[in-house]
This record gives C-alpha cells, structure tokens and sequence, in this order.
C-alpha cells in the first residue's frame, strides 16, 4: 500500500470518528418548567455535574431542546437537569426516576426523548380526599439514619367522635392516596374508605410511608440480592415497630393491639409487608401482600419454614397472570408455606386474576375486598388489649418463666419485646427481656 493511499484511508477514517457522534433531542419538557431555565445533561460523560455549562442543550425557535457530544464507546447513564441535582428530572408527579442509558457504538445515533417532570415539583392536580394530611415531610427514622415523609388518613369521623380505630400501614406512601405525587397512578385507598365509610364501614386509619426512591430496594427487603442489593429490611420494619408505631398510638386514638393493626404492600413493597406480619406476629395481624417479589430472594420462603407462622394472624394475597416472571405461582407456593407451618387455612386468602397486571389500577381495584376481608369481622373493635399472663426473661444463662398461671404443658412461642418471633439462636443470643404467648402447636424456637 503506497503512503498516498494510506493517508486517504486514515484521513478517512477520521473524519468518519469525528462524525460519529451522540445526539440528544428534547422534544417536550413539563409545563412548569421557568421560562429562563437552562436545561443540562449530566452523566457519566462528565462525572455526573449537573450544572456544565459544556453541557447545556441548544433550544431553537420551535422549544426542542438539542445537543451532540462524542462520549466514550460503551454505556451512557445521565440525566436532565435544571443546572443542580435540586432541580433534577423526575416523574409527572414529581417522584424519582433511575439513570436514563443509552448504549453509543461509535456510530452516529440521534435519540428523541422527553422530560416528564422535575423530582419534587407535579404539573398533576392532587385527588387525595380531604381525609388525607401530611404528617411530616422528614419523619426521622433513627434505625437507618434518614428521613421520610408519612401521610396519614383519618376516618370521616375522627373528628366528631370519640372513637378508636384500626390501623393499617402501607408502604410507597405517595401512590396510595394522590395522583398529584404517584409513580403511575395510585390506589385510590382515600376515595374506596371515603366510600366504605359512608356504606357503614368502622373506618381505620391509614399510615403511607413514602418509599426511599434510591433506597427503596434495599429497605424493602431483608436479604441481599447480588444483582439489586436489599439488607435494610429488617432496619426499616424496626423503624415501624420501634418508631413510627409508637407515635401514632401516642397521639391519635388507635386500637394498638395486632388484632386491628394491618401492614400492607404490593410488588416490594408485598415482599416486607409480608416479612413483618411472620416476623412480628403480635404487632401486624394481617398483612395484605399485592403481587409480592418473593423472587427477590429465596429467604423469604425460608423465613416460613424457620420461625413458623402465627394461626391467628390472616394473610390476603393477589397477582395477576399478565404480571409477567412467575407471580402467581410464587404467591401459591408462600401461601403453601403458610398453612404448612403453622397459619390457619381459614386466614389465608389467595386470589389470583386473569387480567391483573403489575401496576397502580389492578392494586387501587383489589384494595377494598382485601381491606374488608382483613378488617371486616376479623378486629375486636375494643380498647387496648388486655397484658399478657405470661412472661419469659433470659439472664444470659437461664430463659426465666413468670406466671400466674401453671406452665406445665403449656405450648408457647417466644417473641421479644417488639413482638417479633425469636429462632433458638436468637433467643440465646437475646439477653433483653422477652414475652411468650398461647397458640404454638409446639415450643416455638
């Protein structure tokens, strides 16, 4: 190959590389966006700075906003921003969104997108009920270090009564009650109580906790899984149990006792619903677990079989066959687990629909048949419940029995001071003063 030749090849080649380049194209941003605003790319282009202005998109007359880069070959993760990561790209409702990806190959590629919305800032009308108020913007949870905002719904007639009520906490608090603040829409839980409650229902009380955005994986379940992380389980029920729980009983009029107080969730949020009402048996007596990610790690089956299941508490289940992966055959085999170790068949509803699929509209229709399942009939609409006769201390040597009754023969399970169910190891290693109660086919440890 003659040097002539070489050069045209190479001269080629590169004006083909300084061709070869990424195109972003904004074709539409949120309506409440300031008419001054700059927008931004930050990524991993430019070690995620939301504000360089080497990354500022080009807006010509017709409002699409526009700007190419050559990024390094492989995957481009990044997001929009408003010149700070206060004034990010987030859902309609103003919620979290993940890193967007595009895969750059080295050839040109042009990539129309559009910003729904700006986190923490909603172009969505609210719909909550006038039943429903903010309890806190930032509820300290000590157990994790951070904070959340909580909703809260009180019955149509808290106000005028001098009634207690029933509570049930749900978890992704901000797609219970508001399209305003919702993912993908929302349960409509303020509208169906609304309704209930003028139909003749009690009323209850409904606790929403909002979700961790970035952390909602990992305080969502228990275990850890290799691929999405998870751990933080166990920390934010305590935070329930420990925190959240005690401040509501303290100052609204609740029925305290685990007969008329719920823990419900769907798709994660099933998942550690579902871990607390087997871990805490004497908090949660009823949880309601909406198309559950049980797949998210196999501890969830093995709790069941390791601590045993409660036959007082009840446990109403759905999934849908158009939710995709295995969800109904999952949701089968927990609730196999359930009566298999120790659940009443009598508390354990499973229900499976043809249509359902893994989303707001199929949770916000199957809300009030299992809220009236696990409240209706089930609640001893009563004042706290009585103190337990028995008691258990362990001093680091010896487990300490303390009745008033003759234990001999007794079946009892052994639950710390929380109420949740110790395994052997745990007891052994539990030198806090602990609680057994009635109702374990067999000493339960």
């Amino acid at each position: 190959m003659s040097r002539f030749l070489a050069k045209v090849i190479f001269t080629l080649i590169f004006v083909f590389e300084a061709k070869a380049q990424l195109t972003i194209v904004v074709n539409k941003i949120p309506e409440n966006t300031p008419v001054t605003s700059n927008i931004y790319l930050a990524g991993t282009m430019n070690n995620w700075n939301p504000g360089n202005v080497l990354y500022v998109l080009n807006k010509d007359s017709l409002g699409t906003y526009r700007f190419t880069f050559t990024p390094p070959l492989g995957i481009v993760k990044f997001k929009f921003t408003r010149g700070s990561w206060d004034t990010v790209e987030g859902t309609e409702q103003g919620g979290f969104i993940a890193d967007r990806s595009i895969t750059y190959s080295g050839q040109p590629i042009t990539n129309y997108l559009s910003i729904a919305g700006w986190e923490g800032s909603s172009n969505v009308a609210s719909t909550a009920s006038p039943q429903v108020q903010i309890l806190s913007t930032d509820f300290f949870i000590p157990q994790l270090n951070r904070n959340r905002k909580i909703w809260l719904y009180l019955p149509k007639d808290y106000a005028t009564s001098e009634k207690k009520y029933p509570v049930l906490y749900m978890q992704d608090g901000q797609n219970i009650f508001d399209k305003k603040t919702s993912f993908s829409g929302e349960w409509r839980v303020d509208e169906s109580l609304d309704s209930m409650f003028v139909a003749g229902d009690y009323g209850c009380i409904i606790v929403g906790i909002e979700n961790g955005g970035a952390s909602r994986l990992n305080e969502y379940s228990p275990w850890y899984n290799t691929q999405y992380g998870g751990g933080e389980g166990d920390e934010y029920i305590s935070f329930i149990v420990e925190t959240l729980k005690p401040y509501i009983d303290e100052n609204y009029r609740t029925l305290k006792e685990s007969d008329n107080t719920g823990i419900m969730g769907s798709s994660m949020g099933g998942l550690v619903s579902m871990y607390a009402g087997i871990a805490y048996p004497n908090v949660f007596g009823k949880v309601g677990a909406f198309s559950s990610s049980y797949w998210f790690s196999n501890q969830s089956y093995e709790q069941i079989s390791d601590t045993g299941v409660d036959d007082a508490s009840y446990f109403y289940m759905i999934a849908g066959a158009l939710e995709g992966g295995k969800q109904v055959e999952d949701m089968n085999k927990m609730s196999s687990l359930i009566k298999t170790n120790g659940g009443d068949d009598k508390h354990v509803q499973v229900v499976a629909h043809s249509d359902g699929k893994h989303n707001e509209w199929y949770w916000a229709r199957e809300f009030p048949k299992a809220y009236k399942w696990m409240f209706e009939k089930k609640t001893s609409l009563t004042n706290d419940g009585a103190t337990p006769k028995w008691k258990i201390y362990y001093d680091g040597v010896y487990l300490q029995f303390i009745s008033d009754e003759d234990l001999n023969g007794s079946m009892v399970e052994v639950l710390d001071l929380n109420g949740k169910r110790l395994s052997l190891s745990q007891i052994m290693e539990n030198k806090a003063a602990l609680h057994i109660s009635r109702g374990c086919p067999e000493f339960c440890v």
